[in-house]
């Protein structure tokens, strides 16, 4: 069954019922590639919704601040490859004098750390050298206690006596400088020095 319809602008003309249907059909397909591409664009990650959140509301910021005149921009090529920098004496002079400043400076941070450190040093030298004296000290008091032990004459008169030796008789005692006893019964004092060898 045909039926009529009019088109603006043309003339009224009849359609069939399958076209209708097709384009009906037609329609509906192209509504539904539209909700398709409607639910990926939904469908972006949270990431691309952030990015094009924040950029459209770049957009706005920037719009609200230029006001209703857009601002216009010309881009214009600068080459300063040509340019010679001017020589300044005075500036020259005063980087001169910082830098002499800054090196004396320097110098006398690195002698005072230089100082400090060797203060230290010496310090520790020092209390090496107070041990070590103290240890001396201490073995020398030994040696002397031992000396004193050995040099006892109850000691040495015991140990002479295990060794089976006597008081000397009269005549026996002979002086080492050679001179003969005027009494040979007077007692002689036994005297410390030097051992030397008499022949006989």
């Amino acid at each position: 069954m045909a039926k009529s319809f009019e088109v603006p602008g043309r003339a009224a003309r009849e359609i069939d019922e399958d076209e209708v249907r097709a384009m009906a059909t037609a329609a509906m397909a192209g509504q539904a590639i539209e909700g398709m591409g409607a639910a990926q664009r939904t469908r972006r990650s949270p990431a691309q919704t952030l990015a094009q959140h924040n950029l459209v509301r770049f957009e706005a910021q920037r719009r609200a601040r230029r006001g209703p005149t857009p601002e216009v921009f010309f881009s214009k090529h600068i080459d300063n490859s040509r340019i010679v920098k001017a020589d300044d004496p005075v500036r020259r002079k005063e980087m001169r004098q910082f830098t002499g400043v800054m090196s004396v400076l320097f110098c006398l941070v690195m002698v005072y750390v230089w100082q400090h450190f060797s203060a230290i040093e010496v310090g520790y030298r020092v209390e090496a050298q107070k041990t070590q004296v103290e240890q001396m000290r201490e073995e020398n008091r030994q040696l002397r206690l031992s000396e004193a032990q050995l040099t006892d004459p109850g000691r040495i008169d015991v140990m002479a006596k295990q060794l089976g030796l006597n008081v000397p008789q009269p005549g026996q005692v002979v002086r080492p400088d050679g001179l003969g006893v005027a009494d040979p019964s007077a007692p002689v004092m036994a005297q410390a020095g030097t051992p030397q060898m008499v022949l006989r």
